[in-house]
């Protein structure tokens, strides 16, 4: 990237996509994010909305857009099984004609692009930690192919892009991250147990608790994605970028509530179909390529993101908790 660079964000209102626009613009970058708001929020941009250098465009790239840039970052598509779940068709339209849409625009740019792929890539892995030589264990049919699957076609048109028009393409496998701006209505497991702490509710694990899960700070994921577009051509990925630091569901839950506080009790409900049982990264790729790991611990990156989601409730009428954090609820 140099200092003049015009960079497209798709789905940059979203978590991920809010904090890589608020990084690239330190960085000097002119940033255009596109995001049709289905998970995204204006929350998460408000800041921006007076900045030179930002440009929020209303956008769903299941539709050809057309803009100059000098580089993609391809982030747009629901990340967590309570919204990619919610309309199976549409997310699975997002990750492929999304994809095509966005490889199509950097072809005609001639622009580097980066594609925010998974650890769902690897669905419930069978080799443990996983590297990016394992092709997965993937359920084509279940109720997450939507999103498994969806992103894994688009890996394979990112690379017969690469193979048949020369793309200058960046594959990130993302693992677990979290941090503020998470959506508190999104299902994933860290903003699930800060929110139920912090109401004094019950902490819901799925399953018998002893799952695990490899959880990475979002200013540290981050710094690996704008490390990954930086490298030579040659460089494509896919490259895991996570955390290793594994624990189980049980002792993130018993965690969270020792942080807030929290009287909450633990309770155990039936595990969904196709949960992966075992998730940890190998980011030897990511050390070695990008000179990067995370910096963050675990008890450091939680501090604000409860801090965040206090905040959040603060703002919430107590009658409308409940209804606000329903599942598609604008927050």
């Amino acid at each position: 990237m140099h200092l003049e660079s015009r960079i497209l964000i798709t789905g940059g209102a979203g978590f991920l996509g809010s904090h890589l626009a608020d990084r690239l613009i330190a960085l000097g970058a002119d940033v255009i994010c596109a995001d049709n708001f289905f998970t995204g929020s204006r929350r998460n941009i408000r800041h921006l909305l007076d900045n030179r250098q930002f440009e929020l465009m209303r956008h769903d790239i299941t539709f050809p857009l057309y803009v100059e840039v000098d580089e993609i970052y391809n982030l747009a598509c629901p990340a967590s099984p309570v919204h990619y779940q919610h309309d199976p068709v549409q997310t699975t339209k997002t990750s492929v004609h999304g994809a095509i849409n966005m490889l199509g625009l950097a072809k005609r740019l001639r622009a580097r692009i980066l594609q925010a792929s998974t650890s769902e890539v690897y669905g419930d892995p069978v080799t443990h930690p996983q590297t990016e030589d394992y092709w997965g264990n993937v359920n084509p049919i279940g109720p997450r192919s939507c999103y498994d699957e969806g992103k894994r076609c688009a890996e394979t048109l990112f690379f017969d892009y690469r193979r048949q028009h020369g793309l200058g393409i960046k594959v990130a496998r993302i693992f677990n991250t979290y941090g503020p701006r998470m959506q508190p209505n999104d299902g994933r497991v860290v903003s699930n147990f800060i929110i139920q702490a912090l109401l004094g509710r019950d902490l819901t694990i799925y399953g018998d608790g002893a799952q695990t899960r490899s959880f990475c700070y979002v200013d540290d994921l981050v710094e690996a994605m704008v490390r990954l577009m930086a490298t030579p051509d040659e460089v494509t990925g896919p490259i895991n970028l996570g955390n290793p630091a594994e624990m189980t569901i049980r002792e993130l839950a018993e965690k969270i509530i020792a942080l807030t506080g929290s009287r909450s009790k633990i309770v155990l409900r039936p595990r969904p179909a196709d949960d992966p049982y075992r998730r940890k990264p190998d980011i030897t790729r990511a050390r070695e390529t990008l000179g990067w790991e995370p910096q963050t611990g675990l008890e450091a990156g939680l501090a604000p993101t409860i801090a965040y989601f206090e905040d959040l409730l603060k703002s919430i009428p107590a009658g409308d908790v409940d209804r606000l954090l329903g599942v598609g609820a604008p927050i």
